[in-house]
């Protein structure tokens, strides 16, 4: 099964799932095909899901059969091109670049990791791509794909090992 965001606007789409729609917002610098880190774009492909990440300390563990282990305060991930662990998740503190998940805002208290640039790493292609919760204001993404917590709960209720996300 394959999930499409099919974009209305520059940062906007709708993840459908089946017959069912979910709106998100997208990269703040729209699509590209020709994705590289810190250009603030969605890369337009098809990923698998990896797995899942929480903070049980701000909400309840969702539903789902997909991987799924709760966050931890030191847990970043890995955002300089030129490390070994580019693209990875790292134990903070960390000697390279990296993005804490550990957040004030809310946005990573729901985290769904897309095999962008993991499996296959290439460097300067773009790190940290993940499904997450929007912001209260619903502004665009550094690039990932963002959704309410109700619809990321219901999104992960509906996703199976297997499934692939689809940006185009």
């Amino acid at each position: 099964m394959i999930l499409r965001s099919i974009c209305a606007s520059a940062t906007n789409g709708q993840l459908r799932i089946g017959d069912r729609s979910f709106p998100c917002q997208l990269g703040h610098a729209g699509r590209s095909a020709r994705k590289y880190e810190g250009d603030g774009a969605t890369p337009i492909g098809t990923w698998p899901i990896m797995g899942v990440y929480y903070r049980a300390d701000r909400i309840a563990r969702p539903k789902t059969l997909l991987p799924i282990k709760p966050l931890r305060y030191d847990q970043g991930w890995c955002d300089e091109p030129l490390d070994r662990n580019y693209n990875q998740p790292v134990q903070l503190p960390y000697r390279a670049s990296c993005e804490s998940l550990w957040r004030d805002d809310h946005a990573y208290d729901l985290i769904v990791v897309l095999d962008y640039n993991i499996s296959r790493r290439a460097i300067n292609l773009g790190s940290a791509i993940f499904m997450h919760l929007s912001h209260d204001n619903l502004r665009p993404t550094a690039g990932c794909l963002a959704f309410t917590e109700t619809d990321l709960r219901m999104i992960l209720q509906l996703l199976k090992p297997g499934h692939l996300i689809t940006v185009r």
